[in-house]
């Protein structure tokens, strides 16, 4: 960059002492630095137009430099144009002046922005690029910031997508100092939205059919977007029947016609329903059902508790693992039905007002528990074999997995049976008299002893008080000794009747399978008990000591008190004098 050259100044040079530089300014114009301020705005005229830029007059005594990147159109400048540049330095290092078009139309521009717009101001500007957190705009030459929270309403996944657009933003923010101005696009939308949901909701009704777009799905309902105001249709009205997830029903993007349910113009809130579109099924469920009546469906759901049924479309009813065989007993639902199968179930009960069938698989068959009561009238004899065992009686299989339970007090007539093990065991057949047959309560009552006559409704006539008998010892216990007589009859020699002389242990005297002889000294058909007695047995025993007999054989046998129970006790202590 060279300094002027023109003829005239060329010939003073050649002439003029170039020490003297006062002369030298008086001769260029009285031109001095002090006439030009560093950093303020000089109008200049281009007057050359390079390749990498121009050189410009400002009327100091050298041409200053500004790059052609400073213009907005290169390809338009030419010589002559005025333009007005920003001087940083009156001489560079080139003694030339150091000028910026950028910084004089930037510093401008600001001006100009700043004094036309404050904050709160809508202006217009376009996206240029990013910088971290946001986007530089470009508001008429000013570089405004644009935050990356408030570029749009929602979420903003690519900023990209915004730059050189233009957009209206507002004017959020201006510092002077700095040089800075924070826009926002956000709040411009945000009123916009405000102003048509206001609008919006004032269109709507209740029970008004709108539609609208799929926003958000969660766990407890879906979001959806009428055109400007949000509403929301929650999982309970989304169908009549049950569905764990509305994303069951819909998807994110998916159209839909929903209805108006409620709206709070307050918090500007719409509740929204999708099943309220179609008649509720559950009003005709009564008529189209009613009780007794076979249903078709599917299986939708399995619980440890029992299955689901879908009926129809939002008509579901629950099939309990109680209903779902007469004979087995089923732990799980899943043993019997599966999800998706086709089935036909009864219908057992229908609550419309909360909307619940029960249903039942077992009642499509009649119940067979009614079957035997028919089949097998009380009195009848049957035969089957004993399949398992308690400690109260024994189960017989009766037919098709039925079973029915001999109690221990029906085992024997004679004998008190504590365990059934002592009659029965696991296998055995066994043939048995109905004696009840419950279907509500699914139980049938089996009788041993009722094979045979009850010995003991003769038994005054077989065995009179006095009489002499024989039989066998039977079972030896603590406090005497079983006799096994005729009849299947047991009669009890207590110990204090085995001997006048004192007795200290049974087994000392008696032993089972051992022949007796004993006389009759009570007979108490309340308790069923026989006392009999040995040392009572001589023909010259009296009635006096009969008398007697009785008596010790009344005290120590109390009514109601329980022989075997008695004797297993006596047992264990004999055990422990053994083992002393």
């Amino acid at each position: 960059m060279t300094e002027k050259n023109s003829p005239q100044t060329a010939d003073l040079m050649n002439f003029v002492d170039l020490s003297n530089m006062d002369s030298m300014d008086a001769l260029l114009g009285n031109e001095t630095k002090s006439d030009f301020a560093e950093g303020s705005i000089i109008e200049g005229s281009i007057v050359e137009k390079r390749n990498d830029g121009v050189l410009v007059d400002i009327g100091y005594k050298a041409e200053g430099f500004v790059h052609s990147s400073e213009f907005r159109k290169w390809e338009e400048a030419k010589v002559g144009d005025k333009i007005d540049v920003f001087l940083e330095e009156i001489e560079n290092e080139n003694s030339m002046p150091e000028l910026s078009m950028a910084k004089a139309y930037s510093i401008k521009a600001w001006e100009k922005v700043t004094k036309e717009n404050a904050e709160g101001s809508i202006v217009k500007g376009v996206m240029k690029h990013r910088v971290k957190g946001g986007i530089i705009v470009d508001v008429d030459g000013v570089e405004a910031f644009l935050p990356g929270s408030q570029i749009d309403i929602g979420p903003v996944r690519n900023m990209d997508d915004y730059l050189g657009k233009e957009y209206e933003v507002k004017v959020l923010k201006i510092n002077e100092d700095r040089h800075n101005i924070v826009v926002s696009r956000r709040e411009l939308l945000e009123e916009s939205m405000r102003d048509k949901r206001s609008s919006l909701l004032k269109d709507m009704a209740v029970e008004q059919i709108r539609a609208g777009v799929v926003k958000n799905i969660t766990d407890f309902g879906v979001f959806i977007d009428l055109g400007g105001v949000d509403g929301l249709l929650h999982i309970t009205d989304m169908s009549w029947g049950r569905i764990s997830h509305p994303s069951e029903m819909m998807e994110v993007g998916q159209e839909v016609d929903v209805i108006i349910l409620d709206i709070d113009y307050e918090k500007e809130r719409v509740s929204l329903g999708y099943k309220q579109k179609s008649e509720n099924p559950w009003e005709a469920v009564e008529n189209k059902y009613p009780v007794g009546s076979i249903v078709k469906g599917r299986i939708v759901n399995i619980m440890p508790y029992g299955a689901f049924m879908e009926i129809e479309d939002g008509v579901e009813g629950l099939i309990h693992v109680s209903e779902m065989s007469w004979t087995k007993r089923i732990t799980k639902a899943g043993e019997v039905v599966s999800v998706g199968e086709e089935i036909e179930a009864v219908v057992l009960d229908i609550n419309k007002d909360n909307k619940k069938i029960s249903l039942g698989l077992r009642q499509k068959e009649r119940n067979p528990w009614e079957v035997l009561a028919d089949k097998y009238p009380i009195g009848t004899k049957i035969k089957g074999k004993v399949r398992n065992m308690t400690s109260y009686g024994a189960f017989v299989e009766i037919e098709n997995d039925i079973d029915g339970m001999i109690h221990v007090s029906d085992m024997s007539w004679t004998r008190k049976i504590n365990n059934p093990t002592e009659v029965l065991k696991p296998g055995d057949e066994v043939e048995a008299v109905i004696l009840d047959i419950n279907p509500d309560q699914q139980r049938i009552s089996l009788g041993l002893k009722q094979n045979e006559e009850d010995p003991w409704a003769q038994i005054n006539e077989l065995y009179k008080v006095g009489d002499i008998v024989t039989g066998k010892v039977s079972k030896v216990t603590a406090f005497g000794a079983f006799i096994e007589l005729s009849n299947k009859i047991d009669g009890l020699i207590h110990i204090s009747q085995i001997s006048k002389d004192h007795v200290e242990r049974v087994k000392d005297m008696l032993n089972i399978g051992d022949a007796v002889e004993a006389r009759v000294i009570k007979v108490d058909n309340d308790e069923r008990r026989i006392g009999l007695s040995i040392k009572a047995a001589k023909e010259d025993f009296t009635a006096a000591e009969l008398k007697v007999a009785e008596e010790e054989y009344s005290a120590a046998l109390k009514p109601g008190d329980e022989m075997v129970d008695m004797g297993e006790v006596f047992n264990d202590l004999d055990a422990l004098d053994l083992k002393k």
